[in-house]
């Protein structure tokens, strides 16, 4: 079983362009980890089930399996990184293996069709690194690298038995649990091989024609110098522009097929405002006179551990670089506590064991104790000598002599090109081992310790878990950051407080009800939901959410977000829909309004309205400009009648832009594929931000050129560098997946 801890523990390369590790493969009991009551659910005959894919059923079995193991995998790194394993990182588990799936399904129908397959010759050479092939990187470490993690013939013929060792004592385990590894071992393997294939036959599909490259430099060498009056847009107010009802509809019978105005995706949109129940003064005060009794006790206490545990509502506790808190709005606070901005002169300035506080953050209040304080910003660079968590003397005191021999040598001049050849930490490599603003607390203590307190300039070697590092101390900041111990107070808010605000909600809720109710029109419905949303100072927010792929990142709650999907799906959901009662999350309320329900294809006159308005509007001020600049022969006329002056630039087919004027692809590409003469000019031309008159002065052609290589290269590398993403993305279009798995779940569509 050694090899399945290898290369678990040290598995880095992704599974091809579809990503998932080798995990996926190796974890047993596959139907007995899906609990009962969901293959019952799923048992009878459903038209979606979880998702399709090229119309067909994804299996849901086998989706639970990849679930499962994504998520033993995530949850295993969590831990390792000493890091919570929330509800959210569970949904990205579950949408991780989604996508292995799926993209599994799409690449085994290219596999069947194009007949690729991998026999177990081939397999072999693959895996022992014979026939040509190098050792994969997945095994590289473990396998075929001696002690000190360089790669020898020796060595690759050492690892070709250790990892055929390992594996027969797979093949041939009495445990069928253990033989179904190495099948899913095996099957890992193989469909890598698969894809290097696969990818490898559309790469050979990549060219660039001479004509291409021809094309291209000509785009980019042959210019043309210009004169042009540009009238822009704004010079016209909307307001004076007078748009009928029924001229905006008849406009939409005409455009609603044109491919910008259509609806690439069903879909639907909901508005939200949150309605957050906060304390009163009243609650305030009550919790304001407890903290103030409290910190003349936690002035004393020697033991703030316990104290923290007995007294505080969230039972955090560092004595170390941890305790680090920072200013409100700084870049760190995701990573430390935090404290109102206008207190960072008082904790600054306060001395070691000085309480500060009450104060209030969000819904809590908080008295804090300084227990220290740690430089504001770090840097340093550093070279690693990893030593991968080993214990072996003979293995760290090579690394060690590695580490001695390279310090000897290493200097401020050197240090980066030195971090480039030798360092093992990928983090930093390209960087020259340059980390930048850090705190003491984000990096391990030996390292961070000797960034805080050696002098500037200085290098030496540090050992950490990680192994040797060779340290520069390039600079800190003379400020310093408290650390802190608190004692938070989450405010209970009395009964009446939570009435007050519940009558409230229910109040709009009802303003609302009464208002959309008197209205048809969509827009009229949305505008009032802003309008009264508004007068009650709630910001509103917009909420897409896909048929294809019901979710919603807005909101951390699960079962938030699974009431507003149920409301914007309910069978009798219809634009102006609303809640019937305000969805609760965290002790606050949520009031939803659905505002439109998109289907894929022509969209609906109400949904493109204000779109088609603004475009109509651009169409009626282009007219009234090429009208009233048509009856100009010259640039002096157009200039002296509209008080505008005559603009140069230097233009290219290859780049949109004109300068002076805008973002103007179809002035530019019109001008090139023209056949006006040098010293015209041309009739007013509509542009996306004006209209155009312009002169061209003179054409210069591209210089001849011997050949187009140099086009012809960075067109081909390019090309190269997207084809398998272009191919995945391709794939899944054509594959037409639907990812049901949010609305089977609430029982919506099945």
């Amino acid at each position: 079983m050694a090899i399945i801890g290898k290369i678990r523990s040290h598995s880095r390369l992704l599974v091809g362009i579809i990503g998932l590790a080798l995990l996926f493969f190796i974890f047993s009991n596959f139907f007995e980890n899906i609990p009962q009551a969901i293959q019952n659910w799923f048992s009878g005959e459903v038209e979606y089930g979880i998702g399709t894919v090229y119309g067909e059923k994804v299996d849901v079995y086998t989706y639970n399996y990849y679930c499962t193991n994504s998520e033993l995998n995530d949850k295993d790194q969590a831990i390792k990184a000493q890091k919570e394993y929330t509800q959210k990182d569970r949904e990205n588990s579950q949408n991780t293996a989604w996508q292995f799936l799926v993209d599994s399904t799409i690449l085994s129908k290219e596999f069947a069709a194009l007949e690729i397959s991998v026999s177990d010759k081939e397999f072999n050479s693959y895996l022992f690194a014979t026939d040509g092939f190098t050792p994969l990187p997945d095994l590289e470490k473990q396998f075929f690298s001696d002690s000190l993690g360089n790669i020898s013939e020796k060595s690759i013929i050492n690892g070709r038995d250790k990892l055929k060792a390992e594996i027969n004592k797979l093949k041939s385990s009495k445990d069928p649990q253990v033989v179904k590894q190495w099948k899913g071992i095996k099957e890992n393997y193989t469909n890598r091989r698969k894809q290097e294939k696969y990818f490898a036959l559309l790469d050979q599909g990549v060219y660039v024609t001479n004509l291409e490259a021809e094309d291209e430099y000509i785009a980019q060498k042959k210019t043309k110098n210009i004169s042009f009056v540009v009238r822009r847009y704004d010079e016209i107010k909307d307001k004076d522009l007078k748009v009928s009802e029924s001229t905006l509809k008849k406009y939409y019978e005409e455009n609603k097929f044109d491919k910008k105005y259509a609806n690439l995706k069903s879909e639907r949109e909901i508005k939200v405002f949150d309605v957050k129940v906060t304390p009163s003064e009243k609650d305030t005060t009550i919790y304001n006179d407890k903290l103030i009794a409290l910190s003349v006790e936690f002035a004393k206490s020697v033991n703030d551990s316990l104290f923290v545990s007995k007294n505080c509502d969230r039972k955090i506790y560092f004595s170390d670089k941890r305790a680090t808190a920072v200013p409100e709005g700084n870049e760190k606070a995701n990573k430390f506590q935090s404290y109102p901005i206008n207190l960072d002169a008082a904790f600054k300035s306060a001395s070691i064991g000085q309480i500060v506080g009450p104060y209030y953050m969000q819904e809590n209040i908080i008295i804090s104790k300084v227990i220290g304080f740690t430089p504001s910003r770090l840097k340093a660079r550093h070279l690693l000598i990893a030593t991968n968590s080993s214990t072996d003397k003979k293995v760290l005191d090579a690394k060690r002599k590695t580490a001695d021999s390279l310090l000897k040598v290493i200097n401020k001049d050197n240090f980066t090109q030195l971090v480039k050849k030798h360092t093992e930490d990928p983090g930093s490599k390209e960087t020259g081992g340059l980390y930048e603003n850090f705190l003491e607390g984000e990096m391990v203590k030996e390292f961070a310790t000797f960034c805080a307190n050696q002098p500037i300039g200085k290098i030496g070697i540090v050992k950490t878990d990680f192994g040797y590092h060779i340290i520069e101390v390039l600079d800190r900041d003379n400020t310093k950051l408290p650390l802190l111990v608190s004692i938070v107070k989450k405010i209970k808010l009395l009964e009446e407080t939570v009435y007050a605000k519940e009558k409230e909600v229910t109040d709009i809720l009802y303003e609302l009800d009464e208002a959309i109710s008197k209205v048809n029109d969509q827009i009229k419905k949305s505008e009032l939901f802003d309008k009264i949303a508004a007068k009650n100072k709630y910001p509103v927010r917009k909420i897409t959410i896909e048929d294809n792929n019901p979710k919603i990142d807005e909101f951390i709650n699960t079962s938030t977000v699974n009431s507003l999907i149920k409301f914007a799906y309910s069978k009798k959901a219809t634009v102006g829909s609303l809640v019937n009662s305000p969805i609760k999350e965290n002790g606050n309320y949520i009031v939803a309004m659905i505002v439109d329900i998109k289907v894929k294809g022509v969209p609906q006159y109400a949904q493109i309205r204000k779109t088609m308005e603004k475009d109509y509007i651009i169409e009626l001020k282009a007219e009234k400009l090429i009208k009233s600049m048509s009856k100009y022969k010259t640039m002096d006329g157009l200039t002296k009648a509209f008080n505008s002056q005559v603009m140069n630039a230097e233009i290219s087919f290859s780049n949109p832009q004109i300068t002076g004027g805008g973002y103007e692809p179809e002035i530019i590409g019109s001008l090139f594929a023209s056949i006006i003469k040098d010293k015209k000019q041309t009739l007013p031309l509509k542009g996306k931000t004006g209209v155009y008159v312009v002169r061209i002065d003179k054409t210069i052609n591209a210089p001849v050129a011997a050949n187009y290589n140099i086009e012809r290269d960075q067109m081909y590398t390019g090309l190269k560098g997207s084809v398998q993403g272009l191919a995945i993305g391709a794939l899944r279009k054509k594959a037409d997946i639907v990812d049901n798995r949010k609305l089977n779940e609430l029982r919506i569509r099945r």
